[in-house]
């Protein structure tokens, strides 16, 4: 046994690598984003599971461990660590970081972040481990498998906004799926079409029906037709108000449709469900229909479930990327605080609701 233990890293120097990082790195104004990205956030679903997904990711705080061999079994035990686990990009907070790296691997299947410093160490290593990082938005990234929606590992030619970055000097974070917006492609178009159709519904402030010439009257040409038309619609939507008056040349017929049928209701539930189910989030978290009894009535509960069958694939990508070689020294890893969510009980407990057959 050693009668002297290193509990902490030896002194060195923050060297930064500004030149190395790429000059389009931190100039914000040329940060583009993914548009499809945004067009799936106005699925009130995706939102809502996107939310549910980071912000339990980005809560977690991030620890390091020394792992060794002690007997018949690995023994972790946590060490002090490197700086950056309280603040990875001195910039901005550690939520933020970790909310975004979340958000690129739950659209995107994937996750990069530029290493902006690093240690210049006394001895050993001429290039030293990293000491910060900065956030790359996914969307503005471009590699040589970018339209393959499988990735078959670390990319070598890495281009941020058309400038070549220097791999050894970008964490990539390859998770264990595509990402929904190669995934969930045709099911987000789906909810598209149909939130569209429901707002065409919901535009038209009256109920749909015709306007018919009554028998007898002089008969009203194309233009004139179209002319009563757009009358009568603009005086009673808006400012004109829901009462009209026609003469006895003219009748007004309502069609008979259910407004349930209109609005798609029954679609838009079950495209809940699907957009559930794409995201890998138990449907009764995004307020889809979930098809069975047993549901989860405790706010910590419903967390534990969230952890299990939402976010521990993100949160593995994030800590076994972390517990790399080349940012951390070998034989340390880095994890995801998530003890009060692992020792934490999960019991379902049974709706007065019966399960739909």
């Amino acid at each position: 046994m050693p009668l002297f233990r290193r509990t902490s890293r030896p002194a060195a120097a923050v060297r930064p690598l500004s030149a190395a990082a790429g000059r389009a790195i931190g100039n914000y104004q040329i940060y583009g984003g993914s548009v499809a990205r945004l067009r799936a956030l106005q699925i009130p679903t995706i939102s809502r599971a996107r939310d549910l997904i980071t912000s339990l990711v980005s809560s977690l705080p991030l620890r390091e461990y020394a792992r060794t061999w002690e007997v018949d079994e690995w023994v972790e035990r946590e060490v002090p660590g490197s700086p950056w686990l309280f603040r990875p990009d001195p910039a901005v907070s550690r939520q933020f970081f970790l909310a975004n790296v979340a958000d690129d691997l739950f659209f995107h299947g994937k996750a990069y972040a530029a290493i902006t410093s690093r240690y210049a160490p006394t001895g050993g290593s001429a290039v030293g481990f990293p000491a910060s990082f900065t956030w790359l938005p996914a969307a503005d990234i471009t590699t040589e498998n970018d339209d393959m929606g499988q990735v078959f590992g670390p990319a070598k030619d890495i281009y941020f906004n058309g400038e070549l970055l220097e791999p050894e000097n970008v964490v990539q974070f390859l998770g264990a799926t595509p990402g929904i917006l190669w995934t969930a492609r045709r099911i987000i178009a789906i909810a598209e079409r149909l939130d569209q159709s429901s707002l065409r519904f919901a535009r038209n402030e009256i109920p749909a029906g015709y306007l018919q010439q009554t028998p007898g009257t002089e008969p009203m040409n194309g233009e004139e037709l179209q002319e009563l038309v757009d009358v009568w619609t603009t005086l009673r939507s808006g400012d004109g108000g829901a009462i009209g008056a026609l003469n006895n040349s003219v009748s007004w017929h309502e069609f008979d449709a259910d407004p349930s049928k209109l609005q798609l209701v029954e679609a838009r539930r079950h495209t809940m469900t699907e957009l559930a189910n794409a995201c890998g989030i138990p449907q009764f978290l995004v307020g889809a229909d979930a098809g069975t009894s047993m549901t989860y009535t405790n706010a910590q509960e419903s967390q534990v479930v969230l952890y299990r069958y939402a976010a521990l694939p993100i949160i593995r990508a994030i800590e076994e990327t972390l517990s790399g070689d080349k940012i951390i020294p070998r034989g340390r890893i880095i994890k995801l605080d998530v003890s009060e969510l692992e020792h934490r009980p999960m019991e379902p407990t049974p709706s007065t609701e019966e399960a739909p057959a």
